[in-house]
């Protein structure tokens, strides 16, 4: 997916939102830290830009230390921030990440969103959906698009924040994403 049609999804997600939250009451926007945090600040700027009277609350989420999987790891963990500065009790959670692949990272997430309370509702929404492979019976209710990506396959979301330019990369290994060849 290139910029252009990166954008123009960018706006269809923040359009399909709108028809579901109206005036964004008692709502809060949380992006899962690194990734998710890119695409969490982008619907939330693009919801600014539709309607200035929009005022979500937003946040980062940090969970590394929620994940089934930190324990097991080889080299110490890196974590991010958590940015909450709200409690989430009763609110509508609108839970964003970049790419949704075993559910594992929205488990933790939903874990760790607890210590700020209990949300009325959450919905999530993710850039890319990897149909296959899920760890957890997770599914996201705003998605960019859907690919259908073995566990060999290779996804990235390129983020002009970071990357310097909006895309989508599909490979069909990470052997492949490296440039190695064989």
């Amino acid at each position: 997916m290139k910029e252009d049609r990166f954008q123009v999804t960018i706006d269809r997600i923040c359009h399909q939102l709108i028809e579901q939250y109206d005036n964004f009451e008692e709502t809060a926007i949380i992006g899962i830290q690194q990734r998710g945090t890119l695409f969490a600040e982008r619907i939330f700027e693009q919801l600014r830009k539709i309607n200035k009277r929009y005022k979500p609350h937003y946040g980062k989420l940090d969970i590394t230390f929620f994940r089934d999987d930190f324990r097991t790891r080889d080299e110490p963990l890196q974590a991010s921030s958590t940015e909450i500065d709200f409690l989430l009790e009763d609110k509508r959670v609108i839970l964003v990440d970049d790419v949704l692949y075993t559910g594992r990272t929205v488990h933790a997430a939903i874990a760790a969103m607890q210590q700020f309370g209990r949300p009325r509702s959450v919905d999530l929404v993710v850039m890319v959906d990897r149909r296959f492979n899920r760890t957890f019976p997770i599914r996201s209710n705003y998605v960019g698009i859907t690919v259908d990506a073995l566990n060999e396959d290779y996804v990235k979301v390129e983020w002009k924040q970071v990357e310097g330019k909006d895309r989508i990369l599909f490979f069909t290994s990470e052997r492949e994403q490296a440039g190695i060849n064989g």
